[in-house]
């Protein structure tokens, strides 16, 4: 990539990322561009669809969450391990309005744009649930998705409410209290 694409692309991802945290991922692709200082073209030729430009923004997020999926997975206990990292993944969701829908679209097959991510997302969950439940901490039925969907759940909740984290905490510790083994 020429230095200056190079340049309008890092700054495209910039201003979409300010503009999906203030105004969510619907945010006007046109003030993307005009506020990056790149006509909308460019801005297409570097992500043909939004989505493109959502996987764009998330690649950091994801990132770490990665890492830190790792690095629980090694130095705490499976049960807290989950927690930990669904709690990160959650406020990094309600980050951006509308990113707990792209999410939840993506995983449920319907984004080719967001597929890595999403596939990565649910190796990541799958790994540290089925660890917990070898640990006999969660229910053996609790599947994946039935993780995904709660998470996307409280993520909305979360989106909506994003000043409230004390109840995020709360509602995710409710609906996982009801999987847990007792």
């Amino acid at each position: 990539m020429r230095a200056d694409a190079r340049r309008n692309y890092l700054r495209l991802v910039e201003v979409a990322s300010q503009a999906f945290h203030r105004d969510g991922t619907e945010a006007s692709l046109e003030d993307i561009a005009r506020t990056a200082g790149v006509g909308i073209g460019t801005l297409y030729r570097h992500f043909p669809t939004r989505r493109a430009l959502v996987q764009a923004v998330l690649d950091q997020g994801q990132q770490d969450l990665e890492a830190r999926a790792r690095e629980l997975r090694e130095t705490v206990a499976p049960e807290e391990a989950l927690l930990a990292w669904v709690r990160g993944w959650i406020h990094h969701t309600a980050r951006y309005r509308g990113l707990a829908r792209e999410y939840l679209v993506g995983i449920q097959g319907g984004s080719d744009e967001l597929k890595d991510s999403c596939e990565s997302l649910r190796t990541m969950g799958h790994d540290l649930l089925e660890r917990a439940q070898d640990a006999g901490a969660f229910r053996a039925d609790m599947t994946v998705d039935d993780l995904i969907k709660l998470v996307s759940a409280v993520s909305w909740i979360a989106e909506c409410s994003p000043d409230s984290e004390v109840d995020v905490d709360r509602l995710l510790e409710l609906a996982l209290d009801g999987l847990r083994v007792r």
